[in-house]
C-alpha cells in the first residue's frame, strides 16, 4: 500500500499499486502536458520571435537587395542607353564617313569625267581642225595643180609653136647655107673650125647674147676637156642652159689613109659633159663630109647618149639658139613644177605631222584611259571597304540588338533567383 499526502488539506490516505500508478500516471501526464505545453509556448514564441527576426532581417536585406538590383538595373539601363547613344552615334559618324566617301568618290567621277570629256572635246576639236586644214591644203593643192596644169598646157601650146617658128626659120636657114654650102666650106679650108665657131659666137654676142658666155674649156683637171662651154643665165643668175662643145674638123686627128668617124668622139663628148656638169652636149663636125645624116642638118644622137647633138659649123649659131629658146619657153614650167615640189613637200610634212599627232594623242588616250581605269578600281576598292564597314557595322547593330532584348528580358525576381536569403525564404 502507499500513502498519499494531499497537498491541499494535509490528510493521508492508502491506496494501492494499482491506484497509485493510475494517480501518478494522471500526475505524470498532466505535468508532462503542462511541462509540454509550456515548452511548446515557450518554442512557439521564440519560433515567432525568430519568424519575426529573421523576416525583419530577411527584409531588410531584401531592401538592400532589390535596391542593390534596381540600382544595378539602372545602372544597367544608362549603360545600355549609353551603348544606344555611342550605337546611334556610331552609325551616324559611318553614315558620314559613308557619305563623305561616297561623296568623295563620286567629286572624283564627276572631275575624271569633266577631264575626260574637256580632253575629248579638245581632241575632237583638234581632229576636226586638223581634217579641215587638210581639206584646205587639199583644195589649194588641187587649184595648184589645176593652175600647173593650164599653165603646162599654154607652155607646151607656147613652145609648139615656137618650135615651129623655129622649124621654119631652120629650115630657111638650112636652104640657104646649103646654096652657100661650097663656098662656105671654101672659105673655110684656111681657118681653124674652133677660131670660126668662137667669131660666129661673137659677132652675135652683144645682141643676142648678152648674158651669155663662151668660153674655152681649159680644166684638164680629169685628164680630158672639151673645146668651149657656153652658158647662158637669166636677169637673177639662175643658169638657164649649159652646152659643153667639141670641133672636129675633117684634118684633126686623121690623116689620108685613116678617117675617124663622128661616132668615135661621143664616148669623150658625153664624159667631159659629165664632169662639168653641162646639160647638153654637141659635136660641131666637118667628119664624114660625104654623109648624107650629118649634111642633112642637126643630128641627134641621145638614143647613143643623152641630151648630145652632132652638127655641122653652119648649124653652130642655131643650135645655140634653138636650146636657149627651147630652155627660155622652159623656166616658167620648171618654177611651176618646183612650186609644185615645194607643195608636195609641204603636204609630206603635214602628214608626218599629223601621224605625229595621232601618235602622241593615241599615247596620251591609253595613259588616260590606264589612269580612268586605275580611278575606278580604287573607286571599286574604296566601295569594298566601305562596305566592309557597313557589314561590320551591321554586326554590331545585330549584337546590340541583342543586348537590348536581353536587357528588356530582366526583372527583380530573376535577379535575385538564387540568391541564399531567397533560397531560405522558399524553404521556409
Amino acid at each position: 500500500m502507499n500513502e498519499i499526502v494531499c497537498p491541499h488539506c494535509g490528510k493521508a490516505f492508502k491506496i494501492d499499486e494499482a491506484g497509485y500508478a493510475d494517480i501518478l500516471k494522471q500526475v505524470r501526464d498532466a505535468e508532462f502536458d503542462k511541462t509540454l505545453k509550456e515548452h511548446l509556448d515557450i518554442a512557439k514564441r521564440e519560433k515567432e520571435d525568430a519568424v519575426k527576426i529573421a523576416q525583419v532581417t530577411l527584409e531588410k536585406e531584401l531592401a538592400g537587395t532589390v535596391t542593390e538590383k534596381v540600382t544595378e538595373i539602372e545602372r544597367l539601363k544608362a549603360a545600355l542607353q549609353v551603348v544606344e547613344s555611342e550605337k546611334k552615334r556610331a552609325e551616324a559618324d559611318k553614315a558620314t564617313a559613308v557619305e563623305l566617301a561616297v561623296s568623295s568618290k563620286n567629286s572624283e567621277i564627276q572631275q575624271l569625267t569633266a577631264r575626260l570629256s574637256q580632253e575629248a572635246l579638245a581632241t575632237e576639236l583638234a581632229v576636226k581642225n586638223a581634217v579641215h586644214e587638210i581639206e584646205r591644203e587639199r583644195d589649194s593643192l588641187k587649184a595648184g595643180l589645176e593652175q600647173a596644169k593650164l599653165a603646162k598646157e599654154i607652155s607646151e601650146k607656147s613652145m609648139k609653136e615656137t618650135h615651129e617658128i623655129e622649124k621654119r626659120l631652120l629650115t630657111d636657114e638650112i636652104k640657104r647655107v646649103t646654096e652657100f654650102k661650097a663656098g662656105l666650106s671654101t672659105k673655110m679650108v684656111g681657118e681653124s673650125l674652133e677660131q670660126y665657131c668662137e667669131n660666129e659666137f661673137n659677132k652675135l654676142r652683144s645682141t643676142a647674147f648678152q648674158t651669155a658666155s663662151f668660153e674655152k674649156d681649159n680644166d684638164a683637171r680629169t685628164g680630158s676637156k672639151g673645146d668651149f662651154i657656153f652658158k647662158d643665165r637669166a636677169a637673177d643668175r639662175v643658169e638657164i642652159v649649159s652646152i659643153m662643145f667639141e670641133m672636129k674638123n675633117e684634118s684633126d686627128g686623121t690623116s689620108a689613109t685613116t678617117k675617124k668617124k663622128n661616132v668615135d668622139f661621143l664616148r669623150e663628148l658625153d664624159k667631159d659633159r659629165n664632169e662639168k656638169k653641162c646639160e647638153y652636149a654637141v659635136l660641131v663636125s666637118m667628119l664624114e663630109s660625104e654623109s648624107e645624116l650629118y649634111n642633112s642638118g642637126i643630128v641627134d644622137v641621145s638614143h647613143l647618149y643623152p641630151k648630145m647633138y652632132v652638127v655641122r659649123p653652119q648649124f653652130f649659131i642655131p643650135m645655140i639658139s634653138l636650146l636657149r629658146n627651147a630652155a627660155m619657153n622652159s623656166v616658167q614650167y620648171k618654177s611651176e613644177l618646183a612650186v609644185i615640189k615645194s607643195q608636195n613637200i609641204d603636204v609630206t610634212t603635214f602628214e608626218e605631222n599629223l601621224e605625229e599627232f595621232k601618235s602622241k594623242f593615241s599615247r596620251n588616250y591609253e595613259l588616260a584611259s590606264s589612269k580612268f581605269a586605275k580611278a575606278i578600281e580604287e573607286i571599286d576598292k574604296s566601295i569594298l571597304h566601305l562596305q566592309k564597314t557597313k557589314d561590320e557595322l551591321l554586326g554590331t547593330d545585330k549584337n546590340l540588338r541583342l543586348a537590348n532584348e536581353k536587357a528588356q528580358d530582366i526583372t527583380v525576381k530573376k535577379l535575385i533567383c538564387g540568391l541564399p536569403t531567397t533560397r531560405l525564404r522558399t524553404l521556409r
